[in-house]
């Protein structure tokens, strides 16, 4: 009988304490580390649905942390400035103009949240399993302008649904990334139901699903300059 992942447990359980934010990280890292146990012990370990309700207890703590601490900032600056509206600053131009920096890449991050949409999805519709159509995972997660195929500068497909036996469930699907023109520098992305993304620098989708490599962790949470996403 499989045994059920520690890790996949101990994400859940720092989870549940996502208002902390240590917690939130350890449940964000300890939940991906589980679900690549779990894809290298098929049939030995289980806990999927686990590590993958502590990932998203996880970034929710995150990023009830992180608007938080941004409106917190915000409130200093409008007290310094003694309560200026923002609108009327930025006419008389007592703003700067900063970088807009996001906290994770936001390619990833949307990728991520189809996974998460599809496993829902395939919760939902145990008779049915997985889907190949953008707009049936909208109905079953809020996957925002993604339902559309495009976001951030990139495409967004889902291909190759396939079920293990003829009439059953569908058990397999395909996730592709990739810029709506091609730039320098700008990879693209894939994953399937193993939850795993994966990279092509070159920037080709059929690259990614033929030779992909593993995303590391430092790249998954890399801050990326809103200008090199957006269209």
């Amino acid at each position: 009988m499989p045994d059920t992942s520690g890790k996949a447990i101990f994400s859940v359980i720092c989870g549940a304490l996502f208002l902390i934010l240590p917690f939130s990280f350890v449940a964000v890292i300890w939940g991906y580390l589980a679900l690549s146990e779990i894809r290298k012990n098929p049939g030995r370990l289980t806990g999927k649905g686990l590590a993958i309700a502590g990932i998203v207890l996880g970034y929710i703590g995150v990023g009830l942390t992180v608007f938080l601490i941004g409106l917190g900032i915000y409130a200093q600056h409008v007290a310094r400035k003694g309560g200026t509206n923002p609108t009327t600053a930025k006419r008389q131009g007592t703003f700067s103009s900063p970088q807009i920096v996001r906290n994770t890449n936001p390619v990833v991050s949307a990728v991520r949240t189809l996974n998460t949409a599809e496993i829902a999805y395939a919760q939902a519709h145990k008779s049915v399993g997985y889907t190949c159509s953008l707009s049936e995972l909208s109905g079953a997660w809020g996957i925002g302008d993604l339902s559309d195929g495009r976001a951030n500068g990139y495409v967004f497909e889902l291909k190759d649904c396939k079920a293990s036996k003829g009439t059953g469930p569908v058990v397999m699907y395909r996730i592709l990334a990739y810029p709506a023109t091609k730039k320098p520098g700008a990879a693209a992305y894939c994953s399937d139901e193993s939850y795993v993304v994966r990279i092509a620098r070159s920037g080709s989708a059929e690259d990614c699903l033929k030779a992909g490599t593993d995303l590391a962790e430092s790249e998954i949470n890399k801050s990326v300059p809103a200008y090199q996403t957006s269209q």
